[in-house]
């Protein structure tokens, strides 16, 4: 299909009024028209893998039309360049999120971005480190502990980081890296408590949220 008969197929499908409900969960609907995430889903699938189609449908500056691009587009063609172009034009948690999860972290750049972008000072940007060692964490289940014991010194050194969308997603990466595995789970414990001991308001949140789950509580 032409990038022009999928757009005018996906904008049959808007419902303003699913975008109020979107907006109240903190997406920013300022380009949505209000698709629920298993309808994009569906689309994703009759398109198939297409990284040249991914390119298009991004630039078109639809909310759901960029998240449909992310799940379409294939790891294996994505470039350092392509993750930084888009990595700037993330304006949502949601995209943010959808995106590292179905696209960036499959990519051979993905560790290297978590560490590049948990420095970067654009909220959703720095969201998108975390996203990735988050996504990371459940999805590379070939990957040693090592490499999720070097985000440890990352999540604790940003967790004074008051930003909502930020520190959400320290809080996940935590979560998800103590959830692989019992010897993560001391260690993201252990990094817990030394973010505990911080005076920072974010940063007793990361870590009494993260201990309550990794401990059950």
């Amino acid at each position: 299909m032409e990038v022009k008969e999928i757009i005018e197929e996906i904008k049959l499908e808007a419902n303003p009024a699913n975008t109020v409900g979107m907006a109240r969960y903190g997406i920013n609907v300022n380009t949505a028209l209000g698709i629920s995430m298993p309808r994009i889903r569906s689309i994703a699938k009759t398109l198939g893998k297409n990284h040249k189609l991914a390119i298009e449908l991004w630039k078109q500056n639809i909310h759901e039309v960029r998240i449909l691009a992310a799940i379409i587009d294939e790891p294996l063609k994505v470039t350092e360049s392509q993750m930084e172009k888009w990595v700037k034009d993330f304006d949502s948690w949601d995209l943010c999120d959808q995106c590292c999860m179905n696209l960036f972290d499959k990519t051979e750049h993905a560790y290297k971005k978590a560490f590049e972008w948990s420095e970067r000072s654009e909220e959703f940007v720095k969201r998108a480190g975390f996203a990735i060692m988050a996504s990371l964490a459940v999805h590379d289940k070939k990957a040693n502990d090592e490499r999720f014991e070097e985000f440890l010194p990352v999540i604790v050194r940003e967790s004074g980081d008051g930003r909502n969308f930020v520190k959400k997603s320290v809080n996940w990466a935590l979560r998800q890296i103590g959830k692989r595995n019992g010897s993560l789970r001391e260690k993201a414990l252990i990094a817990a408590e030394e973010i505990l001991r911080t005076d920072s308001k974010a940063g007793k949140w990361i870590a009494k949220d993260a201990i309550r789950e990794l401990e059950g509580k």
